[in-house]
């Protein structure tokens, strides 16, 4: 692999450990001030990034390169409001397709096919998360009183990734 392809998916699995740092601290903003629905959701993204993480470290170390794991910094953990943390998600996903198209053009300079092809889930993957941070900013605007605020929190999970689950 050339040494630029390496580089620019080893930055993107950074970027990927440090979105899931963020909604660590989205999770645990939302779990203090009561938001249960909106916690669970940003934990099962922490989840999601971290397999997005490791599907790219994964695929280097497949490729006999040992990644180098950036250093990842803090994550932001204050915010006026939900609707400040549905706007720090949409941004953080707006970075993570920035930094994934950002690396497919390296590979597709580098002609590293198997990367370019590897890169495409992402790609895709990249529509799904900029749909539902789309969706968080508008529900979070929306709902403009306590009880509206209320009942997105219980069904969050429903109105973001389509789930029958409900949060207690």
């Amino acid at each position: 692999m050339e040494k630029e392809v390496i580089a620019a998916l080893e930055k993107q699995a950074t970027h990927e450990l440090f979105a899931a740092q963020s909604y660590l601290a989205m999770a645990y903003w939302s779990e203090v001030r009561q938001y249960s629905g909106f916690a669970k959701f940003f934990h099962l993204q922490v989840a999601e990034e971290h397999e997005h993480a490791g599907k790219i470290l994964k695929f280097l170390a497949d490729r006999d390169v040992v990644p180098t794991i950036g250093p990842v910094e803090s994550p932001r953990n204050t915010f006026a409001g939900l609707l400040e943390v549905a706007r720090w998600a949409y941004d953080l996903e707006r970075a993570n397709t920035a930094g994934i198209h950002a690396a497919y053009e390296t590979a597709l300079r580098a002609k590293d096919y198997p990367s370019q092809v590897m890169l495409h889930w992402f790609i895709s993957e990249q529509v799904e998360e900029e749909a539902w941070s789309d969706k968080l900013v508008v529900k979070v605007q929306e709902a403009t009183c306590a009880g509206a605020l209320s009942s997105l929190d219980r069904h969050v999970m429903k109105e973001l990734r389509g789930s029958e689950e409900e949060s207690d």
